[in-house]
């Protein structure tokens, strides 16, 4: 019984734990937690970022008790990463920096990599710098906001575009990574974050398939930098393109909003690139974002399975003690966590906010990307750049911009037939 219990002293089982606590927090009190502020111009700024630090400490001490590890100096090394990821936080919200569409994490990368690159960081810092932690609470966190009943607004035909644009895009990308040398961790984080939804299925893929977190903060990079052109030439093409097929100008909306949600990697920048064309085109592409967001966790199960059955000494012949054994247990923290939401709200057990939202998975999100972005700064606060300046990782930018293009170029044929020929068929 007591090596049964042992099982569960890993951090993967540690991370589900402690992820209970916030998702628990985020059911029962959600009123009173506060948002990551994007200012800290006045008092309750700084009041809810006290707040926050708090909450990431007890939940950073109460997993370094369960894993039996030391607490010395862990206070003023959270301290000096919580402060570099709301500087984040804020710079992101800047007007003129949010018009371009860069995101929090990208300066969280930013940030931690000018810190680890031209100064020099102290033995004091080092104890909360745990991007492999905070990664994993961010994604079962992430779970909690993947509701099944946002994906069936969109119906059967989102449904659908959502799976073959995963599927194939995901693959292509995998081949072609391969075939510019790519190493196949790299690769399967790569062919995540094209086919599926950027940064959170990049992270995702990343500790399933045990990636180097110095490759994972490049290809993070290149999601980010890449879909601020994206935001603006989408639409552009929707506008040449799309009348060249289709008379209707509800039709052309509907097929904009379904390609344009397929294509672009990140949420925030699906629902930017989509409210260019219209606010019919800007439910359509959210709604299929969303569908397509439902896929990271099928598609990291298949990675996991993939890979627990590979490499095993003597070429063991795989079995379900493999499978369990490597497979990464947060992973079914991050289903439990959708499921159990979703069932709540179905249930009508949450809150509807002044803005029609849903607070509880509000809140959800909230702390799944504030534990992204710390992991970030620690994934900056962790390397060097001249270690990943090569050419692997210019094969790796090849291979993400060919991806990308082959991305494009197939949901538009997919996004076509299905939004603009066989729904209206449908009726």
């Amino acid at each position: 019984m007591k090596k049964w219990f042992e099982q569960f002293k890993t951090e993967d089982w540690v991370v589900v734990a402690v992820s209970i606590v916030l998702l628990a927090m985020a059911v029962f009190i959600p009123g009173y937690l506060p948002a990551v502020p994007k200012h800290l111009t006045m008092l309750a700024d700084w009041q809810n970022a006290l707040i926050l630090y708090v909450i990431v400490l007890a939940i950073l001490c109460l997993g370094w008790l369960m894993l039996g590890r030391p607490l010395k100096g862990i206070v003023p090394s959270l301290l000096a990463v919580f402060g570099i990821s709301l500087l984040a936080q804020v710079t992101a919200a800047i007007p003129q920096v949010a018009y371009y569409g860069f995101e929090s994490v990208f300066f969280s990368v930013i940030f931690g990599l000018i810190i680890r690159n031209v100064f020099h960081i102290p033995a004091w810092m080092r104890p909360a710098i745990q991007s492999e932690f905070f990664i994993k609470i961010g994604v079962v966190c992430l779970g909690a906001t993947i509701l099944f009943s946002d994906v069936m607004k969109s119906g059967a035909v989102g449904l659908i575009q959502a799976v073959l644009v995963v599927t194939v895009v995901w693959f292509f990308a995998y081949y072609i990574s391969r075939r510019w040398g790519v190493d196949r961790s790299s690769a399967m984080i790569l062919s995540s974050g094209v086919s599926i939804c950027g940064v959170s299925a990049c992270i995702t893929a990343a500790r399933v398939a045990g990636g180097d977190d110095k490759k994972l903060s490049y290809i993070v990079s290149l999601v980010l930098i890449i879909v601020v052109p994206m935001i603006y030439l989408m639409p552009w093409l929707s506008r040449m393109l799309l009348p060249l097929f289709f008379d209707d100008p509800k039709l052309i909306q509907e097929v904009a909003g379904a390609w344009i949600g397929g294509t672009i990697d990140t949420t925030s920048g699906v629902a930017a690139s989509s409210a260019i064309v219209s606010e019919l085109s800007n439910q359509h592409a959210v709604i299929i974002k969303g569908a397509q967001n439902v896929l990271i966790g099928v598609v990291a199960f298949f990675i996991a399975l993939y890979l627990s059955t590979r490499g095993e000494k003597n070429n063991a012949v795989p079995s379900l003690h493999i499978v369990w054994e490597k497979f990464p247990k947060f992973i079914i923290g991050f289903v439990a966590a959708s499921l159990v939401f979703s069932l709540c709200q179905a249930n009508d057990v949450f809150h509807v906010t002044s803005k029609g939202k849903l607070l509880e998975p509000g809140v959800a999100k909230m702390f799944s990307g504030l534990f992204f972005s710390l992991a970030f700064v620690c994934v900056g606060l962790e390397t060097r750049l001249k270690e990943i300046i090569s050419r692997e990782n210019r094969h790796l930018m090849w291979a993400f911009l060919t991806a990308q293009t082959f991305n494009i170029i197939v949901t538009f044929l997919i996004a076509c037939l299905l939004f603009g020929v066989i729904k209206p068929l449908l009726g």
